[in-house]
């Protein structure tokens, strides 16, 4: 298998110059735990993470110089200890130096720089531009449909690609789920944002010829307010 046939194509992302408490916000109404951050050129500059935006001072939990442990850090590292926990733009607290696989990449070297860099999820790009995202969960998602008698079917990658181009141009095909086909059998994870959303992405695997039986396990993403 190969990260086209798992990642998650709608892939929601945030500007440079967008205020953290946007991206914030992004991550919880989606139920993601990170963001690609692209430019105008929708070229991929960095990626923010939940883990990039615990210690904030909105929320008192930034770091205080009296601490014992911050008293033996560098001044560069301090200072940068500030602008992560202050900073409103995501641009000043996103990583720069994203690991990157192609659509191509098969799924055990995903795993291998997801350990090698000890990251949770890893982005699929397509010259410079985002074509979806490998998650952790994604690979789980995978391991619970895994049969040892079986084996990967070349035809259900048509059928994935099939169901992808099948609404790609619908509005609500920019939520947070993915489609698995395994042996004509698709199952559905991730988050939509209704119920009928929710209905709209079975009945349109339903409606895919050649998946022959649909597995529904999309979550409804809580709403919060606009900011």
């Amino acid at each position: 298998m190969q990260a086209r046939d798992v990642m998650v194509c709608s892939v929601i992302s945030v500007g440079p110059d967008i205020p953290v408490q946007i991206a914030a916000n992004a991550m919880v109404r989606n139920c993601v735990s990170a963001l690609p951050v692209i430019d105008i050129y929708a070229k991929l500059v960095g990626i923010v993470s939940e883990g990039d935006l615990i210690r904030r001072v909105e929320i008192g939990t930034d770091r205080h110089p009296s601490g014992v442990g911050e008293a033996l850090m560098s001044s560069d590292a301090l200072a940068a200890d500030f602008v992560r926990s202050h900073a409103k733009r995501v641009s000043d607290v996103m990583t720069r130096e994203v690991v990157t696989a192609q659509p191509e990449t098969p799924l055990p070297e995903i795993v291998n720089l997801m350990e090698k860099h000890n990251i949770k999820r890893v982005p699929i790009v397509q010259g410079e531009q985002v074509v979806g995202i490998v998650s952790r969960a994604n690979l789980l998602q995978v391991l619970a449909r895994a049969n040892d008698d079986t084996d990967w079917v070349e035809s259900d990658r048509a059928l994935h690609q099939r169901f992808v181009e099948s609404i790609k141009n619908q509005p609500w095909a920019s939520r947070p789920f993915n489609i698995i086909v395994k042996d004509r059998r698709a199952d559905l994870w991730g988050f939509v944002h209704s119920v009928d959303e929710k209905t709209a992405v079975r009945v349109a695997a339903e409606a895919t010829p050649g998946i022959e039986s649909v597995s529904d396990h999309l979550g409804i993403a809580p709403q919060g307010s606009e900011t």
